[in-house]
C-alpha cells in the first residue's frame, strides 16, 4: 500500500542512550524533560547532548523565531492536502517541509493533526484532514514519512480527542469506549504501526475525566498496545501535574523552563512521590530522539545526509493546490452547450472577478498554523497573469468584522532597545504585527531589554477617515505624525493566555488622511510579565483600519462588471475572526454580505462560479443558482497561480474529506459547546458520513468523497476476492482525468451489534489516470479492521461475520458498482 522507508533506529542507540543516561545528575535530567524556552530543549554538554529544536507547523516551519526577517513557505492546509486523496503527494509534502525544517535548523515537525473533524463548527477543522478515521490515517502515515524520511522527526496531534476548541483548557471530553477505539485513537493507531513517529503530543483537554497530559491508560494503550516508542511532548502549557505527568509518559513539558517539571519534579523524587526510575524512562525517550536526529554525540542519526531543499518548491506548491481544489458543482448555464468549466482563455474577453479575498488572499487559518512567507499569489494576481487586462476586479462587500494588523501601504520593521538606550538592528515586519515569542531579537535577556520599538511609515491608500490601534498586553506609546496619541497601559481581557498572541486590537485615534499622504509612525511597546509558565515574550502589535467603503455602492459595482463580462467569477472566503485557533464557529453562515452579493451577481450573468475559499463548511444558500462552485480551502502562497490553473484548464483532483451540509440545522453533531466543563460524545460511533446515512432525513449539499472531473467516468465492474478488490473504470469524456475511486464495505443489515454499525465505512481508494476511451483497474487491499468493530464488553476488536457488501464509486452517496464477500 505504500512504497515509503521508515528510518530504522541504529544498533548502537541502545548503548548510547545509557552510556549518556548515566552521565546525567537529577537535577539535569528533571531540566531536560523541560524545555529551556518556547522551542529549545536543554543541552547537556556532559553527556554529549546538544539542544534540540522544534517548531510549528503543520503548513510550513516556522522555526524558532516567528518573523518575516526569515519567512516560511505556506503550503495549503491540511483539509486541502488530504483532499488530494493521494499519499504520493502527501508524502511529497513531508519532503517539503523536512527540507524547510533543515533549513530552518529544526529537529522536529510539530504535525501532523489527526484530530477529526466531528462537528462542522470545529475552529481547527482547516487544521485536520477528515472526519473518517481511516481516511486520516493513510494520509497522516504519508506525512509522517514523508518528513522523518529525511530524518526530521513528527508529533502525531492532539492525543486525543481535542476536535474542537471552546475550552479547550479544561473541557472533558466524554467519550464511549467504543467510538474512541474506532474513530479517535484509531488514527494514532494506524500511523504507529505503519511508520514508527518518533513522538506525540498530548492535548489540552480531558478525556474521562482524566487530563490527557497525566493520561496513563490512553498512554499505555499508545505505547503498550500500538507499539509508539517515541517521546510524548505536551501541547504549550497543557502540562499540570508532576508526578502524574511523569509517571503517565510526558517526556517533555513546554514551553520551559517554567513547567511542572525542572525543580518540580526534583522535590518529587526527593520527597518519595516519584522516583529517579520514573525519571530515567522519560528521559531515555529523550535521548532516543535525540540519538535520531543526530543531537547525541557518539551515534550517527538515523538519516544520514541533510537535505535543505527541493527542486521548484513553487511548482510543488501550486501542484498540491491543484490538487486539493474540490469541483463541486459544473453545470452547462442556459442557452449553453458546455459545462461553465474549465474556461477557455482563447475565448474569454472579459471576465469579472469580485470579492475582498480576490484581492487579499485568505491563504492560511489562524494560530499555530500560521507562517509569514516569502510572498502570496492572490486570485487577481494569478487571472490577470494569465489573461491581463481582460480581467475587471470589483470589491463586491466590506468584510470588516474589527481592527486588524497594520498591512497594505505599510512599511514597518521592528528592534528591541535596551535599558542603556542602545536600539538593535531592525527586522522587516510582513505587517503590523511583531511575535517574538519565548524571546528578544539579539538574545538579549529581561534584564537587559528596555522596550520595543516598531518604527516605520504609512502611504494612504483611500482619503478618509483612518483607524489606529494596538494589540498586546504591556504598556504601548503611539506616535503618528510626530505627535503621541495614545500612552497608556493595555491589560489582559481573559484567563486565556493564547490571548497575547492571536489577541483582538483595540482602537486608540482616527484621522482624517488624503490619499497618498506620509505618515510617520513610531510605537513604542513595553511588556508585562507573560502568564506563568511560558517564557518571556513580546507579543504586540499596530493596528489599522482603512476608510469602510459604502456596500451598497460595492455591490451595485460588482452587479455592473458581472453584467458587462462574459464571465463572472466571485471569490468568497471566512475571515481570521472565523476559522482559526482558540475558538470554535457559531454558525456556518460566511461572514458579511458575502451571501447577498453572490445572489446579486448570479442574477445579473448566469455564467457565475464561485470560489470557496475556506478551510470547512459553509452554508451556500445561492448554490442553485450559480453555473459552478470550485473549493479551495486555504489553498497556500501559491493559491492564486493554481487557480488560474485550473479555472482555465487543469484538472482540479480534489474530493471532499468531509461531508457539506446545506445548513448547519442538517448536520448530525453540531454541539461543540460543554455543559458543566463537560462535553459528551454521545453520538458514538455516527460521525461524518456515518451519520448522516444512518439518520437518512436530509441529504447533504455534498457527500464525503464527491469532487467532479473535467471529464466524465463509468464504473464498469468490482469483483472481490479474499482481501483485495478490483474496480475497473473508464474514462469516457473527451480530456485525460484523475478520478478517486472509493471503495466502502456494508455489514449485513442483520448483524448484531451493540449499539449498531454504520452502513458504509471507507475500506480503501485509489487514484487513476486515464486518456479519453481508456479503460483502467485498480486493486485495493482490505484490511481486517475494516470487518471488525470494538466490543465493549470483551474490550477487544471483534469481527462481524456473515455477508458484507463492497460498494465502488465516486463517493459515498454514489456507490454503482457492489460484491458481496464474506467476512
Amino acid at each position: 500500500m505504500s512504497d515509503w522507508t521508515v528510518p530504522a533506529d541504529r544498533p548502537d542507540y541502545d548503548e548510547a542512550v545509557e552510556a549518556a543516561l548515566a552521565r546525567l545528575d537529577l537535577e539535569t535530567k528533571a531540566d531536560l524533560l523541560a524545555g529551556i524556552d518556547m522551542w529549545r530543549t536543554l543541552a547537556a554538554p556532559a553527556a554529549g547532548l546538544r539542544s534540540m529544536t522544534v517548531s510549528d507547523g503543520p503548513i510550513g516551519v516556522r522555526g524558532r523565531f516567528w518573523t518575516a526577517a526569515d519567512p516560511s513557505l505556506a503550503l495549503p492546509s491540511p483539509t486541502a492536502q488530504a483532499a488530494s486523496w493521494d499519499p504520493a503527494l502527501v508524502r511529497r509534502i513531508g519532503h517539503l517541509l523536512a527540507a524547510e525544517a533543515r533549513r530552518k535548523d529544526v529537529d522536529v515537525l510539530l504535525a501532523p493533526t489527526i484530530n477529526l473533524h466531528r462537528s462542522p463548527l470545529g475552529g481547527r477543522h482547516f487544521e485536520a484532514f477528515s472526519e473518517d478515521p481511516y481516511m486520516t490515517g493513510r494520509i497522516a502515515e504519508a506525512y509522517v514519512a514523508g518528513v522523518q524520511e529525511h530524518g526530521v522527526g513528527t508529533t502525531m496531534k492532539h492525543y486525543v480527542a481535542n476536535d474542537a476548541e471552546t475550552d479547550r483548557f479544561t473541557v472533558d471530553n466524554v467519550i464511549g469506549e467504543r467510538a474512541l477505539r474506532e474513530l479517535y485513537l484509531r488514527p494514532f493507531e494506524m500511523v504507529a504501526a505503519a511508520v514508527n513517529p518518533w513522538g506525540v503530543m498530548t492535548a489540552y483537554n480531558t478525556v474521562n475525566g482524566t487530563t490527557m497530559t497525566a493520561h496513563r491508560e490512553l498512554m499505555d494503550v499508545l505505547r503498550e498496545e500500538f507499539g509508539f516508542d517515541g517521546f510524548n511532548v505536551s501541547d504549550w502549557g497543557a502540562a499540570r501535574h508532576t508526578v502524574e505527568g511523569v509517571e503517565a509518559g510526558l517526556d517533555l513539558a513546554m514551553p520551559g523552563p517554567l513547567t511542572v517539571f525542572g525543580e518540580h519534579l526534583v522535590a518529587a523524587v526527593r520527597e518519595g512521590r516519584t522516583t529517579e526510575d520514573a525519571v530515567d524512562a522519560n528521559v531515555r525517550r529523550i535521548l532516543k530522539l535525540a540519538a535520531r536526529v543526530g543531537a547525541l554525540d557518539g551515534v550517527e542519526a538515523a538519516v544520514a545526509g541533510r537535505v535543505e531543499a527541493i527542486e521548484d518548491p513553487d511548482g510543488l506548491l501550486r501542484e498540491i493546490a491543484r490538487r486539493s481544489f474540490v469541483l463541486a458543482k459544473n453545470d452547462v448555464p442556459a442557452g449553453d452547450e458546455t459545462r461553465i468549466l474549465p474556461l477557455h482563455p482563447d475565448v474569454v474577453h472579459r471576465l469579472a472577478l469580485i470579492g475582498p479575498a480576490a484581492e487579499e488572499a485568505r491563504i492560511l487559518g489562524g494560530g499555530s498554523a500560521t507562517v509569514f512567507p516569502p510572498h502570496v499569489v492572490s486570485p487577481l494576481d494569478g487571472l490577470r497573469a494569465r489573461l491581463g487586462d481582460r480581467v475587471v476586479y470589483a470589491q463586491g462587500v466590506d468584510l470588516f468584522e474589527q481592527i486588524q494588523a497594520a498591512n497594505r501601504g505599510f512599511t514597518l520593521t521592528a528592534r528591541p532597545v535596551k535599558n542603556d538606550g542602545i536600539a538593535l538592528p531592525a527586522e522587516p515586519l510582513a505587517n503590523g504585527d511583531v511575535k517574538w515569542m519565548g524571546y528578544v531579537p539579539g538574545g538579549l535577556s529581561t534584564d537587559e531589554f528596555a522596550y520595543a520599538l516598531l518604527e516605520g511609515r504609512y502611504i494612504a491608500t483611500k482619503t478618509g477617515e483612518h483607524v489606529f490601534g494596538t494589540r498586546g498586553f504591556g504598556h504601548h506609546k503611539l506616535v503618528l505624525g510626530g505627535e503621541i496619541v495614545f500612552d497608556q497601559d493595555q491589560e489582559y481581557t481573559s484567563d486565556d493566555p493564547f490571548e497575547a498572541f492571536f489577541g483582538p486590537g483595540v482602537e486608540r485615534v482616527r484621522l482624517h488622511l488624503e490619499q497618498g499622504q506620509e505618515l510617520e509612525i513610531r510605537h513604542e511597546f513595553t511588556p508585562f510579565d507573560f502568564p506563568p509558565g511560558f517564557p518571556p515574550s513580546v507579543l504586540f502589535g499596530l493596528m489599522h483600519t482603512e476608510p469602510r467603503p459604502d456596500e451598497e455602492t460595492l455591490i451595485e459595482e460588482a452587479v455592473a462588471a458581472a453584467r458587462d463580462a462574459e464571465i463572472a467569477v466571485v471569490v468568497v472566503s471566512t475571515t481570521a475572526l472565523t476559522e482559526s485557533e482558540g475558538f470554535d464557529r457559531r454558525d456556518l453562515r460566511l461572514p458579511g454580505r458575502q451571501d447577498e452579493l453572490v445572489a446579486a451577481v448570479a442574477a445579473a450573468n448566469p455564467n457565475t462560479i464561485v470560489v470557496v475559499n475556506t478551510g470547512s463548511p459553509v452554508e451556500m444558500p445561492w448554490a442553485g443558482d450559480v453555473a459552478g462552485i470550485l473549493l479551495t480551502w486555504f489553498p497556500g502562497q501559491e493559491g492564486g497561480n493554481a487557480l488560474a490553473e485550473v479555472l482555465l484548464g487543469a484538472e482540479p483532483g480534489g474530493r471532499l474529506t468531509t461531508t457539506w451540509p446545506k445548513t448547519l440545522a442538517d448536520a448530525p453533531v453540531t454541539e461543540v459547546v460543554p455543559t458543566d466543563g463537560v462535553l459528551r460524545y454521545d453520538e458514538g460511533v455516527f460521525i461524518g458520513y456515518r451519520a448522516w446515512q444512518r439518520r437518512g432525513t436530509a441529504e447533504p449539499a455534498f457527500w464525503f468523497g464527491h469532487g467532479l472531473s473535467y471529464t466524465q467516468w463509468e464504473y464498469r465492474s468490482l469483483e472481490v476476492s479474499g482481501r483485495e478488490a478490483r474496480v475497473t473504470v473508464a474514462n469516457t469524456g473527451d480530456a485525460r482525468g484523475r478520478e478517486i475511486v472509493q471503495l466502502y464495505l456494508s455489514p449485513d443489515p442483520a448483524a448484531d451489534v451493540p449499539g449498531g454499525i454504520e452502513p458504509n465505512r471507507l475500506a480503501g481508494f485509489a487514484a487513476v489516470e486515464a486518456d479519453p476511451g481508456q479503460e483502467v483497474e485498480v486493486v485495493i487491499a482490505l484490511e481486517d479492521r475494516s470487518f471488525q468493530y470494538w466490543d465493549e464488553e470483551r474490550h477487544a476488536w471483534t469481527e462481524v461475520g456473515g455477508t458484507w457488501t463492497a460498494r465502488a464509486g465516486g463517493n459515498v452517496g454514489d456507490l454503482p458498482l457492489a460484491s458481496e464477500l464474506k467476512a
